[in-house]
């Protein structure tokens, strides 16, 4: 669930099947705070309503119901003709509208219809709730992003960690004494790459949370992850950590020029 808050009244948002659904009774208190059903099902006995509803459930539900579609259809506009978005999703299967009890209870719509049912109450109020609704998308995409970048290091995190479990800590040492291996393995990585240590560069940045890596780019932790696979190889065929520490030097500076240049990457670093 996730909030925006659109002329002052605030609206959920909730995802179902990677799909968007905007939660109409939130909408509808911009009309009416006291009657948001009365609100919903006016809009619902609306012809125009039940023509984009049967429409939008033809092109994005093969399960739709048509016979009971034609039935809403033919009772639209007139005065008896009473509808609730539970009978509408009920009757006919539909998937564009959801009634949803408990706690975030309400109806909710799929934010095609959700933009439909906005120009209904107000067009001030659809183009505001556009605009929150795409700065909603656009900090989940930033999220995205961060979240990729973060994964990136840890694609080879267990290959490197047992590599050097295996071969350099023996059984005898102390807790303590084993992250510092950890720690100075973990430090061969970052001068290969970044030219310094994890210490060195929270010295030079007192002031900055988190670590050396926190601030990588998409880049870099393209190249850390890569650094950590071929470590844990050269870890396992006995290389001394000098030695292992000068070829991946010369392996980052060779894959930086590579993915500096490299135009998917770039688009990564553009949505991040």
């Amino acid at each position: 669930m996730a909030k925006i808050n659109v002329l002052n009244k605030e609206v959920t948002v909730y995802s179902k099947n990677e799909e968007d659904y905007i939660c109409l009774t939130d909408m509808a208190k911009y009309k009416n705070p006291e009657r948001t059903d009365y609100i919903i099902q006016n809009w619902l006995r609306n012809r125009t309503t039940i023509e984009f509803l049967g429409i939008w459930e033809h092109l994005n539900n093969p399960d739709f119901n048509h016979i009971e579609f034609d039935g809403f259809r033919k009772q639209a506009g007139l005065n008896s003709f009473v509808l609730t978005a539970k009978q509408w999703i009920e009757k006919t299967g539909a998937i564009g509208l959801v009634s949803k009890p408990g706690r975030y209870g309400g109806t909710y719509a799929h934010k095609d219809i959700a933009f439909e049912f906005a120009s209904w109450i107000s067009v001030e109020f659809k183009l505001y709730l556009i605009k929150e609704f795409q700065r909603l998308k656009d900090e989940e995409h930033k999220q995205l992003g961060w979240d990729i970048r973060r994964n990136l290091t840890k694609i080879n995190y267990r290959i490197h960690t047992d590599a050097i479990k295996v071969n350099l800590i023996p059984a005898e040492l102390s807790k303590t004494q084993v992250n510092l291996v950890y720690a100075t393995e973990a430090d061969v990585l970052n001068m290969a790459l970044f030219g310094m240590t994890a210490k060195q560069w929270r010295d030079a940045n007192p002031d900055m949370k988190g670590n050396i890596r926190d601030y990588a780019d998409v880049s870099q932790l393209v190249c850390l992850s890569n650094l950590e696979n071929l470590n844990a190889h050269f870890i396992n065929d006995g290389l001394p950590q000098a030695e292992r520490l000068e070829k991946l030097n010369k392996i980052a500076i060779h894959q930086m020029e590579l993915l500096t240049e490299d135009t998917k990457i770039k688009r990564i670093e553009g949505s991040t």
